[in-house]
């Protein structure tokens, strides 16, 4: 009996930890989120499921949920297509493959912050960079594609004021810090493929670079993709930092990058307001819980079809 139970003392301590650090704050954030809580208060009310109903019936949160699926609509399909592209002509490299690691890597290393301030400047409406290379083309065969039927009379957009181009924009950034460390996984995935099987696919008559891809490389990279795809969402869901740079008192133009983990910023600390704050959180927490599942899930069935 006593050597059945030995293996309980080796997993105790980690079921502490894990009881301590994620179990209890998550039954403590949703207990919370069926009241009235604020800190401060002598006391708080149980509302219920109130909290849950305002978060589905408000305009203010039916923005909420366009932005932060918006933003993760643009940001994992272009940032784990880019990073699967940039592994892929890395891997094929035989010089200067560091170098090039290095540079896509680096938007992953820096301080969000000081590349936000940076991003500002760049995107400023008169004397940012992007908007004088546009102008720059004004005149030319590239007039056809303008933003506003005068778009060269009339100045191009207000990148990060305008609310039909806020989410787009940061979006883009989010993209642009984030497939580096996408690239990264997929190097990891690729450096993992054995080259008897490009060597097979080519006597089998895969002799383009296409063939190759499509019949070894991507097949190979089957749980990688599901890893680096299920990451992406994740840490889609999770931007803050660029929302809370560019838009430090709102959601942005018009609510309309009012991110979920921002909302939970406004509502629990800006206003006080713990018990919504707790309610945006536990239903942010249910998406990533389903996401953690579906992954589980398709890594599972691919094993066992193979």
């Amino acid at each position: 009996m006593q050597n059945s139970r030995a293996h309980l003392w080796f997993i105790a301590p980690a079921l502490i930890l894990i009881f301590l650090i994620l179990m209890l704050p998550i039954g403590l954030a949703a207990a919370m989120s069926l009241t009235d809580y604020a800190l401060g208060n002598p006391g708080f009310n149980w509302v219920g499921l109130e909290n849950y109903e305002r978060i589905f019936t408000r305009s203010t949160y039916e923005r909420m949920f366009g932005a932060t699926f918006r933003y993760v609509a643009v940001v994992v399909p272009m940032s784990v297509g880019l990073g699967l592209g940039a592994a892929l002509l890395i891997h094929s490299l035989t010089r200067f493959g560091n170098l090039y690691k290095t540079i896509y890597f680096l938007p992953v290393m820096a301080a969000l912050i000081a590349m936000a301030i940076v991003w500002e400047f760049a995107l400023h409406p008169t004397v940012g960079i992007v908007n004088r290379s546009l102008e720059a083309f004004c005149g030319t065969p590239l007039e056809l594609w303008r933003w506003h039927a005068n778009g060269c009379e009339n100045g191009f957009p207000l990148w990060l004021s305008d609310r039909d181009y806020a989410i787009w924009t940061v979006a883009f950034i989010g993209v642009w810090q984030g497939f580096g460390f996408n690239m990264v996984l997929y190097l990891a995935g690729l450096t993992s493929i054995s080259p008897s099987l490009y060597q097979a696919a080519e006597m089998d008559g895969a002799t383009s670079g296409w063939e190759r891809f499509r019949l070894v490389t991507w097949p190979m990279l089957g749980p990688t993709t599901v890893f680096v795809v299920t990451i992406t969402i994740i840490r889609s869901f999770q931007v803050f930092d660029t929302v809370e740079a560019f838009y430090p008192q709102g959601g942005g133009p018009g609510k309309s990058v009012y991110v979920m983990m921002f909302a939970i910023y406004e509502k629990a600390i800006q206003q006080n307001l713990m018990g919504i704050g707790a309610a945006i959180t536990i239903v942010f927490l249910a998406f990533v819980m389903i996401l953690t599942l579906a992954q589980r899930w398709l890594v599972e069935r691919r094993t066992h079809y193979v």
